[in-house]
């Protein structure tokens, strides 16, 4: 069914509006994807708090241009779709990696992250990093780490004089 002017104006805008929003895309080719396998990618990008949108080539490149992303015609020909990385980019193109590793029809175009433009290896690497909760709760590790240090070297002290007197007074005892 064929878009009037007003509703591709329309989704220019979303589309817009989204990029805007996102830290990164993802582009990837999904032709020959059944429809299953959409909706387990697009359950996999929810999860990241993402969105996943098949869209018109003509569209993306007004909407890319619009937000001030200058992509090479070869990233948009074929079918197209963009993930858009709202909140956790890494988690929304290992979602889109592991779509294409497990269908031949998904292939890896390039993305975005902020407005540098990535090839498809750089979005493969950029999945392979660990997510954003882990790499949260290992920066807190290396936080936490010097200050259970110093309390033990602090502590130290006061352990070896409770054990000196532990023994002086079993010494005492004993005599």
């Amino acid at each position: 069914m064929a878009l009037t002017k007003d509703e591709k104006k329309e989704r220019v805008a979303e589309y817009v509006a989204l990029l805007k929003k996102s830290q990164g895309i993802v582009l990837a080719e999904y032709g020959g994807l059944a429809a299953p396998g959409m909706n387990t990618l697009r359950d996999k990008i929810r999860e990241g708090q993402g969105e996943v949108h098949v869209v018109k080539n003509s569209l993306a490149v007004l909407a890319l241009k619009e937000a001030g992303l200058n992509i090479p015609p070869e990233k948009i020909a074929g079918s197209t779709l963009i993930a858009f990385g709202i909140s956790d980019v890494v988690g929304i193109a290992k979602a889109v990696v592991d779509a294409a590793k497990a269908s031949e029809f998904v292939s890896i175009k390039g993305g975005f992250l902020d407005a540098k433009l990535l090839s498809p290896e750089e979005v493969k690497t950029l999945a392979a990093l660990p997510p954003l909760p882990v790499i949260r709760a290992q920066l807190a590790g290396v936080l936490k780490a010097p200050a259970g240090k110093i309390a033990g070297v602090l502590s130290a002290p006061a352990r070896n004089m409770v054990g000196v007197c532990k023994a002086y007074s079993q010494k005492q005892a004993a005599a």
